[in-house]
């Protein structure tokens, strides 16, 4: 070997996964054994200049230890670095552009600093390198946590990725779910003139796969419409299309929340949120939208993490301006194309304009009989050019078309509109355009409906007709209040929907923004808020005896209707201390968010409310604390305290509340049960106490949970007989009084009871499973799959056990819960097949399944049914 060659060949310190750390060496020093520290704890090999055999020269060392290592870290503050004789950079900024670029590259910067303009130019390329991940810091223990997390979650990324093509002998490609039309909302109108603008984002999105693209546009200008319409279009071309509605957030801490909400993500508080949804989401190709991001701008970063944490998604989003992040394309959302000046145009080329046919399509929608004519053509096409083509602004004013012609439209438009415009110079051009527009079609209400405009901006979301009688009552222009509202719905500032058997009232977003603003200058903001608050309390016990029962669907759909007024009244009385009244809604809605899988929603405003400081009465401080313990009964690993579960069956005691103690000591006797080792004795005492409280209350509901309850521990106690008894009676109970919830957890525990003796009964499991998916019930989902997992391994039918099992991992993976406390049902029967010689079929037959689209594995477990039983135990 020559001398050359054997120059090159200088061994790094450790022959471990070698970490090369980049930085100079003086004024990083601290930084540097922070880094070299953080790396060690891994048990990898830090590869550091320092730490090198010194006889070689600087860049031929720096350049061997480079070719010898897997994982790049540069630390970067203030100095360039030093610039060897005949080089024109340094080798600090050789190294970066020597290191490979498949190689992962982590960047950390120091703050505050005062850069060299170099080190400048140099940082500002490594935030454009799409293949580096960058972050900053400001001392050297934070640069330290930073290290360590990322080499861990980009170890587990790269392990996970091995561990896919270990377990398929020959890669299986995820199957896509089909696109999920159902999240992408239904829109109330057509798209007009927007073909182009489809077409090149469509071509952005799935042929460039550009991942981050925000719509930039002011209010009113079409941004959500056009998203919409762009995730209709594209949608095929992706696994899945999630629609994240932000107009709702106001705290940037919100959106990522709101995103694992959409997509079935349970947030759990175990996990990091970005580090929960890309496990849930792995291998899919995703396209999110994140619509009226404005607000919650400082969120933007959170994105970023997301584009590393999800690699297959791609986002859209609706802004009025830019991120400002790395990766984004912005594109400008354009008012629609207006009609050229009417004194120079006839009516043909008048129509052709896009604002015309939106104006003329909307006006038409108002009054059937109006159409674009050769007297009116002019008068329209004037109309759209001082509305400078603006979506809402032309939809707002053709909705005037049943009072209004064209000609006194224009009129008066012409009277406000320059009135308006200059009242926010800080405000761009447009906005000012549809600000005035939206005053104006406020301006032509009658006094009554304005008033009644301004109130409506108490509401964060959908709301009812009886709520705004609550925030209206004893006003002296809601006399007439249907038909007050029915001006707002007919001057297009408020729209009407039947959801939830309920007539529903909403605003478009720039409207509400204008009825808040109008609100928090009522002298009356406050009395209204408070009456916002209480009729959400109201609510809540208006709502509790239809949970149950055979009016148990309409009441989950009206809850989730108006959650969100659910949720701002809450916090309302939260923040002024009215913490009783709180924890007696929240708790009477205890079906709506055990049924819809909220339960760790719940138990964080219970802990608001702990945390407030107030006096608290011996009932709410009882539910906090029972809420709190039952949540966590469904988290693994939890440590549950039973010291707080006695003291909320004390509390409810000593206040006389029977059913509360009941539900208290049910929670008890679960955790009897989920101890190590299980207290069966206790739990079996604690439960059968909570069926005679609870009997005779009329609660029906309830009775028959507890009395599920009891089989339980009975099955526990290996009774199955018993068990089954019970769970027989239950069901047959629940399907009388038409209770869908009771009868599916009915059906599922008399399944387990069914297998205890030998009889798999996989039609019990189904059923549970098609009731689940009526109700909203994610958890539900879960148990049946895995409930038909156990019956096809009992009857020997591997193939089908593994593809269940693969489905309900996926399943669970969606919404968060990767692990489950349910495994002590199932877990026997697939360890007994992966302990005999058709392991290796069953977990080929595994990773099909998990790779199964839901509607797949749906069909799979509803219609694909094969099992048979085969035992000879006798069928009930």
């Amino acid at each position: 070997m020559s001398g050359t060659a054997e120059a090159r060949v200088i061994r790094t310190p450790d022959q471990r996964l070698r970490v090369f750390v980049s930085s100079t060496l003086k004024e990083l020093e601290p930084e540097r054994r922070a880094a070299r520290a953080a790396i060690e704890r891994l048990r990898l090999a830090p590869v550091m200049f320092e730490l090198g055999a010194r006889p070689h020269p600087p860049r031929q060392l720096y350049r061997a230890y480079l070719e010898q290592s897997d994982v790049f870290v540069g630390i970067y503050w203030q100095q360039y670095g030093w610039i060897a004789p005949g080089e024109e950079i340094s080798g600090l900024e050789d190294e970066y552009r020597l290191a490979p670029r498949g190689m992962p590259k982590l960047m950390y910067v120091k703050q505050p600093a005062e850069r060299e303009e170099r080190l400048d130019e140099l940082i500002a390329r490594i935030r454009d390198d799409d293949t580096t991940s960058y972050k900053s810091f400001s001392t050297a223990d934070e640069l330290a946590d930073l290290v360590e997390g990322d080499l861990a979650t980009l170890l587990a990324e790269r392990f996970d990725a091995s561990r896919a093509d270990t377990f398929t002998a020959a890669p299986v490609p995820p199957a896509a779910d089909p696109p999920a039309t159902g999240r992408i909302p239904a829109p109330f109108t057509d798209a007009v003139g927007r073909e182009d603008d489809v077409a090149a984002l469509r071509a952005l999105l799935v042929e460039d796969r550009r991942r981050l693209v925000t719509f930039v546009g002011p209010g009113g200008v079409g941004k959500s419409r056009l998203a919409i319409e762009v995730a209709r279009e594209a949608g095929p071309s992706f696994d899945r299309v999630t629609f994240v509605t932000l107009e709702h957030v106001r705290d940037p801490a919100g959106v990522l929340p709101a995103i694992a909400r959409e997509l079935g993500v349970r947030v759990t508080g175990d996990r990091p949120i970005p580090e929960l949804l890309g496990a849930a989401r792995v291998g899919r190709r995703d396209l999110i939208v994140l619509d009226n991001f404005e607000q919650v701008v400082e969120a933007a970063p959170d994105i970023v993490e997301l584009l590393t944490d999800l690699p297959d998604a791609t986002f859209l989003v609706t802004s009025r301006v830019r991120l400002r992040v790395r990766g984004e394309q912005v594109f400008d959302v354009e008012p629609l194309a207006i009609p050229p000046d009417p004194a120079h145009a006839d009516v043909d080329a008048i129509l052709e304009s896009p604002a015309v046919a939106l104006f003329r399509d909307r006006a038409r929608a108002a009054d059937p009989r109006f159409d674009v004519t050769a007297e009116n053509a002019a008068d329209v096409a004037r109309i759209c050019r001082a509305l400078e083509g603006v979506p809402l602004a032309i939809e707002l004013a053709s909705a005037r078309i049943r009072a209004l012609t064209p000609a006194a439209m224009l009129a008066r438009l012409d009277r406000v509109l320059p009135l308006l415009v200059t009242s926010a110079r800080d405000v761009p051009e447009r906005q000012r355009t549809i600000l005035a527009t939206v005053e104006w079609s406020i301006d032509l209400l009658t006094p009554d409906a304005q008033a009644m405009f301004t109130r409506l901006g108490v509401f964060a979301g959908d709301f009812s007709l009886d709520a705004v009688e609550a925030v209206t009552a004893g006003a002296p222009w809601a006399i007439d209040l249907l038909g007050t509202l029915l001006e707002l719905v007919d001057g297009s500032l408020l729209r009407q929907h039947g959801d939830a058997d309920v007539p529903l009232f909403s605003m478009l977003v720039p409207v509400r923004e204008i009825a808040s603003a109008r609100f928090e200058l009522d002298p009356d903001a406050q009395t209204v808020r408070r009456a916002h608050a209480d009729a959400y309390v109201r609510l809540a016990a208006q709502i509790e005896p239809l949970l149950g029962g055979s009016t148990q669907l309409a009441a989950l759909a009206r809850l989730e209707a108006e959650r969100d007024n659910l949720r701002a009244g809450y916090r309302h009385l939260i923040a002024i201390g009215e913490v009783d009244l709180v924890a007696d809604a929240v708790w009477r809605l205890l079906l709506y968010w055990w049924i819809r899988n909220l339960l760790p929603e719940a138990k964080a405003w219970m802990e608001d409310v702990l945390a407030t400081g107030v006096p608290l009465a011996e009932r709410t401080r009882a539910i906090a604390l029972g809420f709190s313990s039952w949540v966590s009964l469904s988290q693994p690993g939890m440590l549950v305290d039973t010291a707080q579960i006695e003291e909320s069956i004390a509390l409810f005691h000593a206040v006389g509340d029977e059913f509360s103690e009941s539900c208290a000591y049910t929670v008890l006797s679960i955790a009897c049960t989920a101890a190590s080792p299980p207290d069966l004795e206790r739990a079996e005492a604690t439960q059968r106490r909570a069926l005679e409280l609870v009997t005779g209350l009329g609660r029906p509901t309830f009775e028959l949970l507890f009395r599920g309850a009891l089989g339980s521990v009975e099955l526990f106690r290996g009774r199955a007989e018993a068990a089954a008894a019970i769970f027989d009676e239950t069901r047959e109970d629940a399907a009388r009084i038409g209770d869908l919830f009771v009868e599916s957890l009915s059906l599922t525990n008399s399944g387990w009871a069914r297998l205890a003796l030998g009889d798999a009964r996989p039609e019990l499991f189904a059923r549970h499973l098609e009731l689940s998916l009526r109700l909203g019930n994610e958890d539900g989902i879960g148990y049946a799959l895995e409930g038909l997992v156990a019956c096809a391994a009992t009857v020997g039918d591997v193939d089908r056990a593994g593809m269940l099992l693969g489905a309900a991992e996926t399943a669970r993976l969606r919404t968060g819960l990767i692990e489950q406390r349910s495994y002590v049902t199932y877990g026997p029967f697939v360890e007994r097949l992966l302990a005999s010689d058709r392991a290796g079929e069953f977990e080929a037959a595994r990773v099909r399944g998990r790779a199964m689209a839901r509607s797949t594995a749906l069909e799979l477990a509803l219609g694909g049914d094969r099992t048979t039983a085969t035992s000879g135990a006798p069928r009930r």
